[in-house]
């Protein structure tokens, strides 16, 4: 059995056990703990858990999407990718230009009332046609304010100089592999009323020791059914990238969280969950021939020997 899955099951099982009722900003309702910390070893195997089927190929083409800077949603659509769509489609509904019908609290509505769900999801295909087809409304609606990419690549500082966020972090990985200083900060309180989701990961570091990168991601909020699977093989794909651009092997992953809860609607999804038996971890083939961290694209990174268990789907609380 592999420790690195089991105790990502380990902590949905403590949460369940011992978390607290809480309220929350979408009205869901979660159960919640307040910080907890795991560590995967990456030469284990790849973290992707196996007792759900993830969807890799989203992982990569939202990570891709950070490191190009990007905070515009037609990337992703571009790709099939639909996991920040809800955000997007809020700023539209919410704008003076919408004038289609009520969308207040589609999050909720959707999930509860069949004969609204049929309206959001034909309003949502609207939007996602609009962003991918009209420039004005993609850079209106499609813009998530400045988000991971953002900040990631463009930080902007007090001084009013921008900083490449990443760039800086190979460079000094390359030319001081010991310095602690090999931090990227998504989180700026001047930046999150631009934005249409603060980040929830907001701070990572590196550490080299012994040939290998080491990761380190936190979170302030952490939704763990839905998000914190593809929050930590996303980070796992980030290391290894770097990793590969510097020459290094991988070392450890570490993730730490803050408010890490279970929303009242996933538990049964959970417990589904708690009843499999994990399988083998796969592994991760990158291209040998790309050498930039940026230069890589979907077709440049594999997973290897993912045989999982079949998806269990929940909704998303925005």
């Amino acid at each position: 059995m592999s420790k690195n899955e089991q105790q990502y099951l380990d902590l949905c099982r403590y949460i369940l056990e011992e978390g607290r009722r809480k309220e929350d900003r979408t009205g869901t309702g979660t159960i919640s703990i307040f910080g907890y910390q795991m560590r995967f070893d990456l030469q284990e195997g790849f973290p992707l858990l196996t007792t759900k089927r993830i969807p890799f190929r989203l992982i990569v083409s939202e990570l891709l999407w950070f490191l190009k800077g990007d905070t515009n949603l037609r990337y992703l659509l571009q790709h099939n990718n639909h996991i920040w769509d809800e955000w997007g489609f809020q700023k539209w509904v919410e704008s003076a230009e919408y004038n289609g019908p009520d969308m207040t609290d589609f999050g909720i509505r959707s999930q509860q009332d069949e004969e609204f769900n049929k309206v959001y999801q034909e309003q949502l295909a609207i939007y996602q046609e609009k962003v991918l087809q009209d420039d004005d409304f993609a850079q209106k609606f499609g813009d998530l304010g400045n988000v991971y990419g953002k900040q990631w690549r463009s930080w902007e500082g007090a001084d009013g100089e921008v900083y490449d966020q990443i760039q800086y972090i190979i460079d000094e990985i390359k030319r001081n592999p010991d310095s602690r200083r090999l931090l990227c900060n998504a989180w700026s309180a001047s930046e999150i009323k631009n934005q249409q989701l603060p980040p929830c990961h907001y701070a990572f570091q590196f550490y080299v020791a012994n040939g290998k990168l080491s990761c380190m991601f936190n979170m302030r909020s952490n939704d763990v059914f839905l998000g914190l699977p593809f929050n930590i093989a996303s980070y796992a794909l980030l290391t290894h990238l770097i990793a590969h651009e510097c020459g290094l092997e991988v070392g450890e992953l570490i993730y730490t969280g803050a408010d890490v809860h279970i929303y009242s609607n996933h538990i049964e999804q959970v417990e589904k969950q708690l009843l499999r038996e994990p399988r083998e971890l796969p592994s991760l083939k990158l291209n040998e021939q790309v050498k930039s961290v940026f230069d890589f694209s979907m077709n440049d990174i594999e997973l290897v020997g993912y045989h999982p268990h079949g998806p269990i789907k929940a909704p998303v609380a925005v």
